[in-house]
């Protein structure tokens, strides 16, 4: 399996670098002002240094930011709400897929710390990679730096990080669910399915999320029948290779029932003690503008991709 995700060039370094820099402003409101179309063109070129296409979008890529802009749909708001998704995934597949609830808040300092168990997640309802894991090994020194962030986070809306507009309507909230324990007691194995018009193809697996601060991350990518994908994604592959989930077509089934209806989206879920987990839904897998090795893959995924009033790749 290939290794090299991207040439570290020196050009690559400076677009990566202005890329941060874009980020850092959006994140910070100061470019609001910028229309959607161009600021998504700037932040697409700064990422994968090629020009965004929206007149005829192919790639996975292209079609992810044409979603953004052109497929709005007022339901897209309650699947990236963290609290609302719970009842429409109750509604679809059954109660039984959720993580267990332990509390709901509407601010930070409503949070009863001190009656919350040993283990839990901590997750804002309105964004992404906004948690607190505490799975029992962080210290009361880390924990405060963690909880420091809160009003940071409530305050910020991911619609303009990079226009992803489910976002732009979620109110913000808090919800601690029961930590999930996998092997070890460590954090469970992500499983990734990537749906098109409600059909699952491919699984993607993150192992190792959080070793060594992510420096450790892996992940690997499979098909349906498990077997292992010749590509990369943002992380190096993992060395070893991951057991077939026992509860593999329960899971496929359950992602197909989220999925239907949509042009795309990720389902996450997790498999813990021989139960299957929903994890979140997700559009727009690393903003929609994510570097594929071989580039192959990526044009593969694009024809997955039905957009509204397009004829299905054959």
């Amino acid at each position: 399996m290939a290794q090299t995700i991207t040439e570290r060039t020196p050009l690559w370094r400076l677009r990566i670098f202005l890329f941060s820099k874009w980020n850092g402003l959006a994140r910070r409101r100061m470019l609001d002002w910028v229309p959607d179309v161009p600021f998504l063109k700037i932040q697409y070129f700064l990422k994968l240094g090629r020009r965004l296409n929206l007149k005829h979008p192919r790639l996975y890529n292209e079609k992810a930011q044409w979603i953004k802009l052109y497929d709005r749909q007022p339901i897209y708001n309650i699947f990236v709400d963290k609290l609302a998704v719970r009842d429409y995934v109750k509604q679809q597949v059954g109660e039984q897929y959720l993580i267990p609830e332990i509390a709901r808040y509407q601010r930070p300092w409503d949070i009863q710390w001190d009656k919350l168990p040993q283990r839990y997640v901590l997750k804002c309802t309105h964004g992404s990679s906004c948690n607190i894991i505490q799975d029992g090994s962080l210290t009361p020194a880390q924990l405060e730096q963690k909880k420091a962030r809160l009003p940071g986070w409530m305050a910020s809306n991911w619609f303009y990080l990079s226009r992803e507009w489910p976002y732009l309507a979620v109110k913000p909230r808090i919800l601690v669910e029961q930590f999930l324990e996998g092997p070890n007691g460590s954090v469970p194995l992500d499983y990734k399915f990537l749906c098109f018009d409600g059909e699952p193809k491919y699984v993607i697996v993150d192992v190792d999320r959080y070793k060594d601060g992510g420096d450790g991350h892996r992940r690997n990518f499979y098909d349906l029948n498990w077997v292992r994908q010749d590509m990369l994604n943002r992380h190096p592959g993992y060395d070893g290779e991951v057991p077939r989930p026992t509860c593999l077509e329960e899971m496929i089934g359950v992602a197909k029932a989220l999925s239907q209806g949509i042009p795309h989206i990720r389902i996450d879920l997790y498999e813990v003690a021989g139960r299957v987990y929903f994890g979140e839904m997700t559009f727009f897998h690393g903003f929609g503008m994510e570097v594929f090795r071989p580039r192959s893959f990526e044009e593969h995924l694009g024809d997955l991709i039905r957009l509204p009033g397009e004829a299905k790749h054959p």
